[in-house]
């Protein structure tokens, strides 16, 4: 049986392991099932180096650190882990957050592999010493819009909430739906009531709506309202960032939450490592795992890769070592490359899929494109 997790904020000081820093969303305003999944596969993959003995003979420890989804409070814990010696940083979910921990990772020449946040900016100049296992939003939403116009959508709203992440989703959308013969019309929350953007919907004769808004609120209550309009019956509600993947919708939606199709990073067959691991973080999530518990275990790998490539040299700061990755993940050979428009050392790319929850069994979900 695996190891229970240990509490975060606890660490060694004897000097017998190898830290690594975990940066994870375990407490509101942060999306905690988020956090809770990927923190399961750091520490699965963990207890799994440990077993087959560690780095060089030493056990591997994280260190972690709760975000909240607080850009301050990751950068702030970026500084204290580095003061606390650990070998690298990896971890965090949410883009904006991920992005104050990179930037700040960048200035201390601390490594970092960042697990699933994707803004294509996580740091504004080239760097190094990040990393990241998580497509870039550009490459993940061009696939939805790929789905959308597949599906016969060229009218298509986005509700929006100001974030660099959603500013940056609508863009991308606009700017590859645009020379596709699709239009985007832009709806922000903060002046609509979910009445009022059902009226926007039949007003401007969309045929989707795409969430880029926060869960639950103001999701929830948006989703809510459009299927209870028979005005808008035949309209698809989407929600690119995947706030369907976690057991959370499904219990607050019921069957309003089926048939939203989402981003998801999951090849349509896990192999035998990917199956393995998949039924090891199922033991320990107590439910299905989402692909961001299979980025959380993959991270592990990598930087095990890396510390072991550095025994021998100086295990205590592995800086610049992404360019000679080459190793089994779930999710199939994980290597990373310099890609244009993209400053940080990128993994191109993860398995990439649209799918949903199924309208007759909502707990299972459908592949509705692969890109």
């Amino acid at each position: 049986m695996d190891a229970p997790p240990s509490p975060p904020g606890t660490e060694r000081t004897d000097g017998s392991s190898v830290r690594i820093g975990a940066l994870v969303p375990l407490t509101r305003p942060g999306w905690v099932e988020a956090g809770q999944h990927l923190l399961a596969g750091l520490e699965l993959a963990v207890h799994e180096v440990n077993d087959a003995g560690g780095i060089g003979g030493r056990p591997l420890e994280l260190v972690v650190r709760d975000t909240a989804a607080d850009p301050q409070r990751a950068a702030a814990a970026v500084d204290e882990l580095a003061s606390l010696g650990v070998a690298a940083v990896a971890g965090e979910y949410h883009s904006v957050v991920a992005r104050a921990a990179a930037a700040r990772a960048d200035a201390l020449g601390l490594p970092f592999l960042c697990s699933s946040a994707v803004l294509d900016a996580l740091t504004e100049q080239p760097t190094h010493w990040v990393a990241r296992l998580a497509p870039a939003q550009s490459h993940g939403w061009q696939v939805y819009a790929d789905f959308l116009l597949g599906a016969g959508h060229r009218r298509i709203a986005v509700a929006t909430q100001p974030s660099v992440y959603w500013a940056s989703g609508t863009r991308i959308l606009r700017e590859y739906l645009a020379p596709r013969g699709g239009a985007v019309v832009e709806l922000d929350v903060r002046d609509l009531d979910p009445t009022a953007v059902c009226d926007e919907l039949v007003d401007h004769g969309v045929t989707a709506l795409l969430l880029l808004v926060g869960h639950p609120e103001p999701a929830v209550p948006l989703v809510k309202a459009v299927r209870r309009d028979r005005r808008l019956a035949e309209i698809t509600i989407g929600a690119p960032a995947g706030q369907p993947e976690f057991p959370a919708w499904a219990t607050l939606l019921g069957g309003d939450g089926a048939a939203v199709p989402f981003l998801r990073y999951l090849p349509e067959r896990l192999g035998p490592l990917g199956a393995r691991v998949g039924a090891a973080l199922r033991e320990r999530l107590g439910r299905a795992p989402s692909f961001v518990a299979f980025e959380g275990y993959d991270t592990v790998v990598v930087l095990a890769d890396v510390l072991r490539a550095q025994v021998g040299a100086d295990a205590a700061r592995v800086g610049g070592p992404w360019s000679c990755v080459a190793v089994e993940g779930t999710r199939g050979q994980i290597r990373f490359s310099r890609t244009p428009g993209i400053n940080v050392w990128q993994w191109t790319w993860a398995p990439t899929q649209v799918v949903d929850r199924d309208p007759a069994e909502p707990d299972r979900f459908r592949v509705l494109h692969a890109g």
